[in-house]
């Protein structure tokens, strides 16, 4: 099975809400999707969601990458010399990494079928289902629990809040929604790198003194201050996540060999595909460190690539792949299915996606 054409075209699709963070607020999910065609017929498909305040990718940036620099080296290869096809994508440019993930899913979407296999059996196979949390953007008080209840009311166990930029507004938002929900809803805060150290330990300690039950924090200062972070976990109770500041393999290594967080999540849109972030995940659990599966604003191949590393490794035992329960529309056909809070991976070959609707041909 050689690679014999990559294919490059895009979806976009319009979302049930705005989707609203501390770094950004967007209405659509717009993702390139390529087609990695064999000699045999076979076709691997991979996504990657432009998300440049977060990867610094744009849509227009990683069309160039993949077209002009990535597709031309894997031409010929056999997709099951992985060892030289994922030496040859980590080495072809610095950076770009959503347009590296992308690839790389694609080629082991064309993994599994050549084994027969669904993915998340051929990268590990430790369950079938998970529950994932669903996201409430960040809004108004009164607003954000209005939609936590709506979440509630539609099966979801596990909320991840946005919050950050506002440290009173902030905690206004957290208490409401705990109020909205009762206390058996398990609730997570993602800052989004809203808030500075001493600030973020304020108002975490505000949080447990009076008795919120937050899970966990992810991001809650600056990706690139890992003492920042450090002090932020060092100094409250509650679990620390690093997302944007877990970049990669080698920013994974630095924290946890700096004790600087609790939890790792990971995203292949960071680490430069399902490669890398089986390496992320094997360094975790090395250190004794769990992790979430975390996912950008996105399609359901995104997050069926996702979700099959999420089902594969035991280190992962959190998971915030809402994302495309949050599209008004779904024009893939295949792929996780979605059951209330409950994700189901498919047993299909590789990543199982049959067809994708609307698809726009670019390169």
């Amino acid at each position: 099975m050689k690679i014999s054409k990559i294919e490059i075209g895009k979806v976009k699709i319009p979302l049930k809400k705005p989707f609203i963070t501390a770094l950004r607020c967007v209405d659509f999910a717009e993702d390139i999707i390529i087609k990695i065609i064999t000699d045999t017929g076979n076709i691997g498909y991979g996504s990657a969601p432009p998300t440049a305040v977060i990867t610094g990718d744009s849509q227009m940036s990683i069309v160039s990458a993949i077209k002009t620099v990535i597709a031309p080296q894997l031409i010929g290869l056999e997709i099951c010399e992985t060892e030289e096809i994922f030496k040859r994508i980590d080495k072809s440019m610095l950076h770009n990494s959503s347009a590296k993930a992308c690839v790389d899913m694609a080629v082991y979407d064309l993994l599994g079928q050549l084994c027969c296999l669904p993915l998340y059996k051929l990268l590990g196979g430790y369950r079938d289902s998970f529950t994932s949390d669903l996201t409430i953007s960040l809004r108004e008080p009164e607003v954000m629990a209005r939609d936590a209840v709506e979440a509630v009311n539609g099966g979801y166990t596990d909320l991840k809040l946005k919050v950050g930029g506002d440290a009173e507004l902030d905690f206004a938002r957290v208490k409401a929604i705990r109020n909205a929900v009762g206390d058996k809803i398990n609730i997570r805060l993602d800052a989004n790198q809203g808030w500075k150290p001493k600030e973020a330990v304020r108002l975490i300690r505000r949080f447990e003194d009076k008795g919120l039950n937050i899970e966990l924090i992810e991001q809650p200062v600056i990706a690139h201050d890992i003492q920042g972070l450090k002090f932020v976990t060092d100094n409250v109770d509650t679990p620390i996540m690093a997302d944007e500041a877990a970049f990669g393999t080698y920013e994974v290594f630095e924290l946890l060999a700096a004790r600087a967080c609790d939890l790792i999540n990971i995203k292949l849109m960071k680490a430069g595909g399902i490669h890398n972030a089986l390496k992320i995940a094997d360094i975790a659990a090395i250190c004794g460190v769990e992790c979430m599966m975390g996912c950008m604003l996105e399609s359901k191949l995104g997050i069926t690539a996702s979700a099959s590393l999420a089902g594969a490794k035991s280190v992962i035992t959190r998971a915030d792949l809402d994302a495309a329960d949050l599209l008004l529309k779904d024009p893939i056909k295949g792929g996780i299915s979605y059951d209330k809070n409950r994700i189901i991976l498919n047993e299909q070959p590789g990543l199982g996606i049959m067809e994708i609707k609307d698809w726009q041909f670019i390169a």
